[in-house]
């Protein structure tokens, strides 16, 4: 059995979350299997406390940003949730369900495999500030499922939401069930080194590695949801007013403070300049000020500078730079335009790390072939998106580039279907969540064998004479 994180007496936080991680791990103990009712009940419990108190939630969000779009916070973190939550409880039965498996009968007559799922335990998670309800209730969603307990460490730019929660769950969880956690600044770092029965974390591919070392100290799984520069590449014979459409109203959501937004975008040669009358035209109709409530900012002054940082390095290499809103950035306010970068080369800071804000790089490409090569020269991306009519196009880029996950013809959305696995591959990511893979993610799938009351076995017991060598030898022509 794991036993409990031994930390120096004078660490406070390590004190804390080890004091709610063995009050969660005796409950698990003294009661490991839930009922479905009892699942179901957790369930709605978590769907009330983000619909009751929905207008705080909201708010709470907004103040974390400074200014959060509140259709974006709706859409994202109370439309999608609370959906994925309903769905979850309306397919559990399907899920739990014990599942019978083969058996071998020439070795194992009248025995009977079955596959059991049951909880692990104890699941922490580790949530980032940019969809904080969003990643961790979807998260909880698939926890609760698979009958869990949670600890929930939420981001330091999340400060007013984190303390909503905190004050908000005890009504409707006990501690034993669930329990949120405000970073202090050592509150992650320990955190992640808790024996976890596992341990899912969203964030950057720095920390995630991070996170990875403290839990492989105590063989903790991980679930690990991470980012990267995810493309997207339109074929010149897909309609360019539509794709622009559809991905600059991704880029523009949250401000481009997405791990799944389209951070670069692949245009064939010939149609560049058509790309930016395009966007323009776009950004003009549908962003007409950038001040506005429904444009959020930028969450803190460190990842303003960054942006501004990121398009003075591009344009003093060469880049071309192209403000679609034609405002400057505010700093007062951290709203940053939608911005084009043109010409990029490898040279240039938005080459080599993931974006994370309102700008889109550009690149120009001949052949599908140079969008391959170059996709697969970098890092697995979490996502994938091809613009185009052409079946066997598409299923060139999907065979060939692999990625997390795939939105044809748009961009972001396979994200919201609650029918599929969400998660990374490579660099972007390992393991899933969402529906049935977030239940197996949290779930032992447990094999069981019921052998039968007359095991044929005892009559191949040592020591082996002729009946058990004839016995055996024809099992081998058998089985060849």
């Amino acid at each position: 059995m794991q036993q409990p994180l031994v930390q120096n007496d004078n660490n406070s936080d390590a004190e804390m979350l080890n004091a709610s991680f063995n009050l969660q791990r005796q409950s698990f103990f003294n009661s490991p299997t839930e009922s479905i009712k009892e699942r179901k009940e957790h369930l709605t419990s978590l769907k009330n406390l983000l619909t009751e108190n929905r207008d705080a939630i909201v708010d709470a969000i907004c103040q974390d940003y400074g200014n959060r779009s509140k259709f974006e916070t709706l859409f994202a973190e109370v439309v999608v949730v609370t959906d994925d939550i309903k769905t979850t409880i309306k397919k559990l039965n399907k899920w739990m369900k014990v599942q019978r498996r083969h058996v071998d009968k020439t070795l194992y007559f009248g025995a009977k495999n079955r596959v059991i799922p049951q909880p692990l335990g104890v699941i922490g998670l580790i949530i980032p500030w940019n969809f904080p309800i969003n990643l961790s209730f979807s998260g909880l969603s698939a926890v609760f499922a698979a009958g869990n307990r949670a600890m929930v460490k939420m981001s330091e730019n999340s400060i007013n939401l984190t303390r909503l929660l905190i004050e908000l769950t005890p009504k409707y969880f006990k501690l034993e069930k669930l329990r949120f956690f405000e970073e202090t600044g050592a509150v992650g770092i320990e955190f992640s080194q808790i024996p976890f029965d596992h341990l899912m974390f969203t964030g950057s591919g720095a920390t995630g590695r991070k996170v990875m070392e403290s839990a492989s100290r105590n063989l903790t799984p991980v679930t690990l949801e991470l980012g990267g520069k995810s493309p997207a590449v339109i074929d010149p014979h897909y309609p360019l007013e539509k794709a622009v459409e559809r991905i600059l109203f991704v880029k523009q959501f949250n401000a481009g403070q997405i791990c799944t937004t389209v951070d670069y975008v692949f245009v064939h040669e010939s149609q560049i300049e058509d790309f930016v009358e395009e966007s323009l035209k776009w950004v003009k109709q549908h962003i007409p000020d950038i001040q506005s409530e429904d444009y959020t900012s930028i969450i803190d002054d460190r990842s303003f500078k960054r942006l501004e940082g990121v398009l003075k390095d591009a344009e003093s290499k060469g880049a071309r730079i192209v403000d679609l809103c034609g405002q400057k950035a505010n700093e007062a306010t951290r709203k940053f335009p939608v911005t084009l970068v043109l010409n990029p080369t490898d040279e240039m800071h938005i080459s080599a790390r993931e974006t994370f804000g309102p700008i889109l790089m550009v690149k120009n490409y001949k052949e599908p072939q140079d969008v391959i090569n170059y996709v697969n020269s970098k890092d697995r991306p979490l996502a994938l998106y091809p613009f185009s009519k052409d079946k066997t196009l598409l299923n060139l880029y999907i065979d060939r580039i692999m990625s997390g996950g795939v939105t044809v013809n748009d961009a972001l959305f396979h994200v919201g279907q609650h029918d599929m696995p969400f998660g990374g591959v490579g660099a972007s990511g390992m393991g899933h969540y969402h529906g049935y893979e977030g239940f197996l993610t949290f779930s032992k799938m447990r094999p069981v064998m019921y052998q039968a009351n007359v095991n044929s076995m005892k009559f191949l017991h040592p020591p082996y004479g002729d009946f058990a060598k004839k016995v055996i030898n024809m099992m081998a022509k058998m089985k060849s």
